[in-house]
């Protein structure tokens, strides 16, 4: 009965999102909300790792990055045929899945601080590639390309990336849901214990990686699709960092708990990016919001998601209790009627 309510909630909230461009023609607006679904993708992948593995990177913009780099260099060598964006995808997604398949390979064999590390030297040698082959991407400067007529289309192209918000959640759902995703949370618990059962605990970190990868890819092409522009900053640590923020915000170890911290970070960064202009105060936003990731850490370690989940128990324990306490007090009260009489 609890899941059947939250699968009604959740399909009225899909619907009220998948209706916001009926009702409204703000450019703005569909284009923040655009943002939100594609970046929500690259926050799950992140939360593969760090969520559901106990892996942290500070590598994983290099897989947003190489996406956006692979449709956008496809685009414009090639034409902006519908076709070949599609090719783009499909070469985004083919280059996560061999890029993560090399950077695991070469970094899960070292743990916990060192593989860090290691992630973020191999993300910043990317991001020095990128910005030394000018004649192939721009440089710091970047490069912009058109995309297929259809999806200039703002509304459109604001359908296709709820559609592939909901494609990947509904996949990276099965997937954490599977016998490989159980043993990757025995990982996350204690690898040590994991290992000693007999499971193959670098074959298993791999394939996260690989799975993560893929999906941090697949929101880079879409993220270069909606920005038509790609340029280094695509690979820089900041996308990984705000993929760390976005998941320890919403709640690591839920797919929710990613697409709700994508969400309050990216509104708010617009919020305090538009009050710029009231007040210089608001030109210096990320001290607000660092002081805002401080109170969310101290006062919800658990994240949003986590410390809704724990109200909403509590309060059903409450209503429990007090239902029962009042049951029994009719109880009582009946007896003694009865035994008066």
């Amino acid at each position: 009965m609890k899941r059947r309510r939250f699968h009604i909630l959740l399909l009225i909230l899909l619907l009220l999102v998948a209706a916001v461009p009926l009702f409204t023609e703000s450019r703005a607006t569909i284009n923040l909300l655009t943002h939100i679904f594609i970046i929500a993708i690259f926050a799950m992948s992140y939360d593969i790792l760090l969520g559901y593995t106990g892996i942290i990177s500070f590598g994983h913009a290099l897989f947003f990055g190489s996406g956006a780099y692979t449709i956008g260099l496809l685009l414009k060598n090639l034409g902006r045929g519908l076709e070949i964006a599609l090719l783009g995808l499909v070469m985004a997604i083919l280059l996560g899945l061999v890029v993560a398949f090399l950077i695991g390979t070469i970094s899960l064999r070292v743990r916990d601080t060192y593989f860090a590390m290691m992630t973020l030297a191999l993300g910043e040698l990317f991001f020095i590639a990128a910005f030394k082959l000018r004649g192939l991407t721009g440089g710091e400067d970047g490069f912009s390309f058109r995309v297929p007529e259809m999806l200039q289309d703002r509304v459109v192209f604001y359908y296709l990336a709820l559609l592939f918000l909901i494609l990947v959640f509904y996949l990276l759902g099965l997937f954490i849901s599977s016998p490989t995703g159980r043993v990757l949370q025995a990982i996350r618990e204690n690898e040590r214990r994991a290992q000693a059962i007999g499971y193959d605990v670098f074959r298993y970190k791999l394939f996260s990686t690989v799975v993560a990868g893929i999906t941090a890819s697949l929101a880079g092409a879409l993220y270069g699709l909606q920005e038509r522009f790609v340029s280094t900053s695509v690979l820089a640590v900041d996308k990984t960092l705000d993929a760390l923020l976005m998941t320890i915000i919403g709640g690591s170890g839920t797919l929710y708990g990613a697409i709700v911290g994508s969400a309050l970070v990216t509104i708010v960064h617009e919020w305090f990016s538009s009050l710029g202009s009231v007040h210089p105060i608001f030109e210096r936003w990320l001290i607000i919001f660092g002081i805002v990731y401080i109170v969310v850490v101290l006062f919800f370690p658990g994240g949003l998601v986590r410390a809704f989940n724990s109200l909403g128990r509590r309060w059903r324990k409450d209503t429990r209790i007090s239902t029962g306490v009042a049951l029994s007090s009719e109880v009582v009260n009946v007896k003694e009627k009865e035994s008066s009489c």
